[in-house]
């Protein structure tokens, strides 16, 4: 009888893709199990470019909230399902509400806020062993006697090249001409976000190359891709808020090289193989690597640096201000 596997997921864009590192390992120890995430429904997407996974189970709550009544109506849904074990991979006691709910007989998860009896295969998170995300990922998914860290299998996620032809043609991107993304955005905060001008410059000068410049983002992140594009308008698309994820996916893979910050796009990027110009600012490679082996890392280190926050605490966020654009330049060439 093969293993159903229910994954409670990540909430963040980068940490689902790194999740799919965790469910080639499934694979790899048992090839006829079934891998289900449960997981929020912008990320649904993401999942389905995963191959080891049989689908996304959408959870409908908003970022932050309980939904008791939402998840225990989820789990009486998922019961006949059959899982024979769950993996937890936040730590919050709401994440794992829905396997309880749902009766898993195993539930796997680090020791985490108020879980007694909702996780009852408790692991410890040793950090000074598993110093990155995606190590704790895999980690929960092998036997406790494993040795860790573990082995990294990079994430590949599917390209849909029906759909990258449809997109090429809708936003008039000849087949043929070299593009550069861009990837300006950072979710968690400013801290993490090299300077708007920067980025504009920088497509000033790769249009100057006769490079076609995609600008990638979120709805929030509008203006700032136009802000951008102002930098080259003849050869730059401010595509923030035009694509959904999934074209975000397959237009990147297209492109001959990107440039990000530290935010979810580096990860699907880097996901995709994509040659990847990596900027790190409060955040560190230490603990969230692009997962690829064709990646370049650019980061200073400031005495402040990494801090972690979401906005600079001294206001200079000289970690990032110190990348030149050349300094990105030189490593796209």
């Amino acid at each position: 009888m093969s293993e159903q596997i229910l994954v409670a997921g990540p909430a963040w864009v980068g940490d689902m893709v790194m999740t799919q590192s965790l469910c080639i390992t499934l694979k790899e120890q048992n090839p006829d199990a079934h891998i289900d995430i449960l997981a929020p429904a912008w990320s649904i997407p993401v999942i389905e470019r995963m191959p080891q996974v049989r689908r996304g189970v959408e959870l409908s709550t908003v970022h932050g909230e309980l939904g008791w009544k939402k998840r225990r109506t989820l789990a009486e849904s998922l019961r006949s399902t059959g899982y024979t074990r769950a993996l937890v991979l936040p730590r919050s006691a709401k994440a794992a509400l829905v396997p309880w709910f749902a009766k898993i007989p195993v539930r796997t998860g680090y020791r985490g806020e108020l879980r007694f009896g909702l996780i009852n295969d408790v692991r410890k998170l040793d950090k000074s062993v598993l110093t990155q995300t995606v190590q704790r990922f895999v980690a929960l998914g092998l036997p406790t006697n494993a040795h860790q860290p573990p082995e990294i299998v990079f994430p590949r996620l599917d390209i849909n090249q029906d759909n990258q032809t449809r997109l090429l043609d809708q936003f008039a991107l000849p087949a043929d001409a070299p593009m550069i993304a861009l990837m300006p955005g950072a979710e968690y905060g400013p801290a993490k976000r090299w300077p708007t001008r920067h980025y504009g410059v920088l497509a000033k000068k790769l249009g100057a190359q006769g490079k076609r410049v995609l600008i990638f983002g979120s709805a929030k992140e509008q203006a700032l891709g136009a802000e951008i594009a102002k930098y080259s308008p003849e050869t730059a698309v401010n595509l923030c808020g035009k694509t959904q994820l999934a074209d975000v996916i397959d237009l990147l893979a297209k492109c001959e090289s990107a440039v990000s910050n530290d935010s979810g796009l580096m990860h699907v990027a880097a996901a995709v193989n994509t040659p990847l110009v990596a900027i790190y600012g409060s955040s560190t490679p230490a603990y969230t690597p692009p997962l690829t082996d064709t990646v370049q890392i650019l980061k200073r280190d400031v005495a402040c640096a990494p801090c972690f926050e979401r906005t600079c605490p001294l206001g200079h966020t000289l970690c990032l201000l110190q990348i030149s654009v050349n300094d990105v330049l030189d490593r796209l060439s």
